[in-house]
């Protein structure tokens, strides 16, 4: 960890971003309905979102457009594209997409601000998870195409995605590091309550740590976020900490021992209130 921090020092300001993106509209496009029925969600986290029927956006700078999945692991957007462009006047939009094909993301380009995709490094992982016979090439060839075609593509990996072991999560930052990458955003796994993996224990904050330490130390001037998702309590005290130690440059709803640390550690802290991927997206 020292290592990190040393990289994180060569390569970045002494600045550290927290969020609170009470600005940004989180939008399903599907209401509660997910076809996958996943071990880590089960629809659970759609039931926090607005459906796309009944949005009010006027108090939003910007809106995640989310939704749960098709059986293919596609979120679909096509349907509701007009709606949807309808919202993005004087606002920007992060898109979630799932496996999208390359019709959808060809339509969506012109109204992406940014995409955020969820990566996984790991076959086993995939069916365990989601259900899908989709493989880890089908991943990298959706990152691919919408690399092609967005503005900003900005992965994700969730941190123990796999009932809480780790499963794929150095495989997909092996390959993050062989095509390059801006930003990456890591999440943790929330056992919850309801879900296949309501029972499963979260990765403990020293493995999330040592996958952070080697993102920094693997990417070096590449931007890392700890993003929203991730146990809260003691267990976010002690897991934000480790972050910060490991040279993140944005945490997401941050503890509050995390903000006393940072000045501690002689971080320069700056606050924003939209969805953490809008960085440097004008």
């Amino acid at each position: 960890m020292r290592d990190s921090w040393r990289v994180r020092e060569a390569h970045f300001p002494l600045q550290v971003r927290f969020v609170r993106p009470h600005k940004t509209a989180a939008i399903s496009v599907t209401g509660v309905s997910c076809a996958l029925h996943c071990a880590h969600c089960d629809g659970r986290y759609l039931r926090g979102m607005m459906p796309l029927s009944s949005a009010d956006v006027r108090d939003a700078r910007s809106c995640l457009i989310s939704g749960g999945c098709d059986l293919q692991g596609r979120v679909p957007l096509l349907p509701h594209l007009p709606q949807i462009v309808a919202l993005r006047e004087g606002r920007r939009l992060n898109w979630h997409v799932g496996l999208a094909d390359e019709e959808t993301i060809r339509a969506i380009a012109p109204y992406a601000d940014v995409v955020s995709f969820d990566i996984v490094g790991d076959d086993a992982t995939i069916r365990e998870v989601y259900g899908l016979s989709a493989t880890v090439p089908d991943y990298w060839r959706t990152y691919d195409l919408l690399r092609r075609y967005a503005r900003v593509v900005v992965p994700h990996i969730t941190i123990g995605l796999r009932g809480g072991r780790i499963s794929g999560e150095y495989a997909a930052l092996a390959e993050l590091q062989r095509r390059g990458v801006e930003t990456v955003v890591y999440l943790v796994l929330i056992p919850t309550r309801g879900t296949a993996y309501a029972e499963c224990a979260p990765p403990t904050p020293e493995i999330v740590g040592d996958v952070l330490t080697a993102a920094r130390c693997a990417l070096p001037e590449t931007a890392l976020y700890l993003g929203c998702m991730r146990p809260g309590g003691s267990y976010r005290d002690r897991v934000d900490a480790i972050a910060l130690h490991a040279g993140v440059n944005a945490i997401v709803n941050p503890a509050p021992g995390a903000v006393a640390l940072a000045a501690e550690l002689g971080l320069r802290v700056v606050w924003d209130d939209e969805c953490c991927v809008f960085e440097n997206v004008k």
